[in-house]
């Protein structure tokens, strides 16, 4: 198995590997066998200029296409298991708890791969706040950019390994 870099690994759970995995055989097998049937009916019923059926069979095809795609990139690059970890620092497959400066309001959340599933919400470690905080300890101030162009700092309060459930 070739290394790849650092930034590039999913850490995901057994459980969700293997969602994703069922999800990618059955969309690269029966799914796609089954949106071929959908094409190929809508072809039959005349003018493709004009027919709806087909024109919607197609563009779910392109959906399924681009999802298999993503699948296979993220299963390419996933590590099972337990990302490597340290209390009281942010990484991947941590539960983190941060304040936004100038607000009281304390936010927690699991940072790990968006295809995580569970009840606590998930940020992405390649999100702008995820890239900002990973590797931050507790009680360091991470500055990162919003998509309107302003910054935003937080300061990390908490960083646990992450239980589960």
């Amino acid at each position: 198995m070739t290394e790849t870099r650092a930034d590039n690994v999913t850490w995901l759970t057994q459980e969700a590997y293997d969602r994703l995995k069922n999800e990618l055989d059955h969309l690269s097998g029966p799914g796609r066998t089954e949106i071929a049937k959908k094409i190929e009916a809508a072809r039959e019923e005349g003018d493709l200029r004009e027919n709806g059926g087909y024109h919607a069979a197609k563009e779910e095809q392109g959906k399924i296409e681009g999802r298999i795609l993503q699948l296979q990139g993220i299963l390419e690059n996933a590590r099972i298991g337990e990302a490597p970890r340290a209390e009281g620092v942010v990484g991947p497959g941590m539960t983190v708890t941060i304040a936004f400066e100038g607000d009281d309001e304390e936010v927690t959340f699991l940072l790990a791969s968006r295809e995580e599933s569970g009840p606590i919400d998930v940020y992405s470690p390649k999100s702008p706040l995820g890239a900002a905080i990973n590797g931050k300890r507790v009680g360091d101030k991470a500055t990162y950019s919003l998509p309107n162009g302003r910054s935003m700092t937080v300061e990390i309060l908490d960083a646990t390994p992450y239980q589960g459930g």
